[in-house]
């Protein structure tokens, strides 16, 4: 770090990935391709679901969530970095970076809050299979889909304020990073960050903990319950209804967990690896999350072999 402080920088600069400058431009054309796919799958899915009343059921309606989710996550840092990778747009303004670490962070927050949603909804379904309709019912979705909401911006609004309210003076303007994230941003600051640092894990901890600890909780009643059944027939019916769920739900904390522990301690690991795999993370859930159920829920794949079919009568 520079002796040389900068008063509140107006402007700064993200680098894309360290290390890795000279095949950036083909580094995005795999991101892109994963943009297009999430755009275009999490689009088609919102459009069945809204279009067949069949489908205004809790599960198809938080799958509804996720995709609405997934949309935003990935807009939110996409572009940008396309807009680094191939034209060299690396400036962005000292706001708009702390706009992208709120949309970020907060709908993260809120992917998680509706996998967990998702999970409950499940084992509601499946051991409770008689009381599922009277238990989530639509004003217990709305609601839950508030509560999720109103979760992830009350946990990320303070990350935000106490970058804007602490600090003035920067050792660098330039986030060696190809999104803006709290801890990439928080780094750049010449003052004392102990307070952000703990906040930052406070509530990676809150939310990761929380949610995790009470999904597996359900799978864990939910496997239970299905080894129980007296028919096969009924226990493959059973499990295969949560089978896409189950993918999406490894496929997110597992990435999420490893950019988070590599970021906080894994100071060996080379600064590229880290950014890609992070860079993943915000980019594979909403790219494979409607391919997964898309492949694994029947009643999509019916409705989207339907909309193909009538819009290309033989």
């Amino acid at each position: 770090m520079s002796n040389i402080t900068i008063f509140m920088p107006s402007l700064l600069t993200l680098t894309g990935i360290p290390g890795l400058e000279s095949v950036q431009c083909w580094i995005g054309i795999p991101f892109c391709v994963m943009y297009l796919i999430a755009m275009i799958g999490n689009s088609l899915l919102l459009l069945i679901i809204m279009s067949e009343c069949s489908l205004h059921e809790p599960m198809y309606i938080f799958l509804g969530l996720l995709g609405i989710t997934d949309i935003v996550l990935s807009s939110s840092i996409v572009p940008k970095m396309l807009g680094i990778f191939w034209f060299h747009i690396a400036e962005i303004y000292f706001d708009s970076c702390l706009i992208q670490m709120c949309f970020i962070h907060t709908f993260q927050c809120m992917e998680s809050g509706i996998l967990l949603a998702m999970a409950l909804d499940r084992y509601v379904a499946i051991c409770y299979p008689l009381r599922h309709a009277s238990i989530f019912t639509h004003q217990l979705v709305a609601q839950i889909g508030a509560v999720v909401t109103l979760r992830a911006i009350i946990l990320v609004a303070p990350s935000l304020l106490l970058i804007k309210c602490r600090f003035q003076f920067y050792h660098t303007t330039v986030i060696s990073h190809s999104y803006c994230e709290h801890m990439a941003i928080v780094k750049l600051a010449a003052e004392n960050v102990r307070v952000n640092k703990i906040y930052g894990l406070f509530v990676a901890f809150t939310v990761a903990g929380f949610d995790v600890i009470f999904i597996t909780l359900s799978y864990v009643q939910i496997f239970i319950t299905v080894f129980r059944l007296p028919q096969k027939e009924a226990r493959l019916k059973a499990f295969n209804t949560c089978i896409a769920h189950i993918c999406v739900f490894l496929q997110f904390y597992l990435l999420s967990f490893f950019s988070f522990f590599t970021h906080r301690f894994g100071s060996h690991i080379p600064p590229y690896i880290h950014i890609l795999f992070s860079s993943l993370y915000l980019l594979v859930p909403p790219f494979l999350n409607p391919i997964v159920y898309g492949a694994k829920t029947k009643q999509i794949r019916v409705h989207v072999v339907k909309m193909f079919s009538s819009e290309n009568p033989p």
